[in-house]
């Protein structure tokens, strides 16, 4: 992970750019979600979408990684391998996806519903978006990182999901992995200042089940350790005062998932 990299209001503005593009992206993907379709197919029309609208995807050959998005199933957390699996009614699929614009980075996720889904699993996908959306919140000029990590951690808590620690957020913007790092868990008031400036990935993952994880053999991909089901949303905030300047959007995804009923 690279260091602390301070971004100007200029600097900013060409994030919000890539942001949207990658949020657009991600729209795209919202469309295609349905049983029988293979989670290649979706990867072939980010890299498409993509490279239409000017950017590059930012996790393709990103250490190696060789898709242009992480696809991850049911009880696949994150990292998961875009391929011939056909998705299936009740299935949940979280797409994490990120754009370079003109050199700059930005670093997005939704998990989806596949048709419909359990109670429960509706309910994780929406606590764990909740938790997001209350993260968001902290990341303003004065507070910590740990308030961030603190308000995601209480959301969740009473509904007895696991967090997911060995995975945290992180900085984004000139390089996808900067500092600080953003833990889904913490204490108020710890952890890094936040200060103008600074732009973020701020990213729940969420367990059905148990907090533990178990790393593939194939050195990306994780999943639960009991097999439960797993969600992650993620957006790319800039550090403002007064209330935190989220630069990517779910309201693209959500035009398109209204209009699929």
């Amino acid at each position: 992970m690279s260091k602390l990299i301070y971004k100007s209001d200029e600097d900013i503005e060409q994030i919000r750019k890539s942001a949207d593009v990658l949020s657009r992206t991600l729209a795209e993907i919202a469309k295609e979600i349905e049983p029988g379709v293979k989670t290649i197919d979706l990867d072939k029309l980010a890299f498409t979408f993509i490279q239409d609208h000017g950017g590059t995807p930012a996790f393709l050959n990103y250490n190696g990684f060789p898709y242009s998005l992480c696809i991850s199933v049911n009880d696949q957390i994150v990292h998961g391998f875009p391929g011939s699996y056909e998705l299936k009614e009740g299935d949940i699929i979280s797409v994490d996806g990120g754009v370079v614009l003109n050199g700059y980075i930005s670093d997005s996720a939704y998990t989806f519903s596949v048709g419909a889904v359990s109670a429960e699993v509706e309910q994780l996908l929406r606590v764990t978006k909740e938790s997001l959306d209350k993260g968001v919140e902290q990341a303003v000029v004065g507070k910590r990182v740990g308030d961030i990590s603190f308000a995601v951690q209480e959301h969740v808590r009473t509904y007895g999901y696991g967090i997911v620690k060995e995975l945290v957020g992180h900085g984004v913007g000139i390089h996808l992995h900067e500092k600080p790092e953003v833990p889904n868990y913490g204490q108020r008031g710890k952890g890094t200042k936040l200060e103008r400036g600074m732009v973020i990935a701020i990213e729940p993952m969420i367990n059905l089940g148990k907090a533990g994880v178990r790393f593939w053999e194939d050195g990306w991909t994780v999943s639960t350790i009991d097999e439960k089901p797993s969600a992650h949303f993620e957006h790319t905030v800039a550090v403002s005062k007064g209330k935190a300047d989220v630069l990517t959007t779910f309201s693209y995804i959500e035009e398109v998932l209204n209009k699929k009923g």
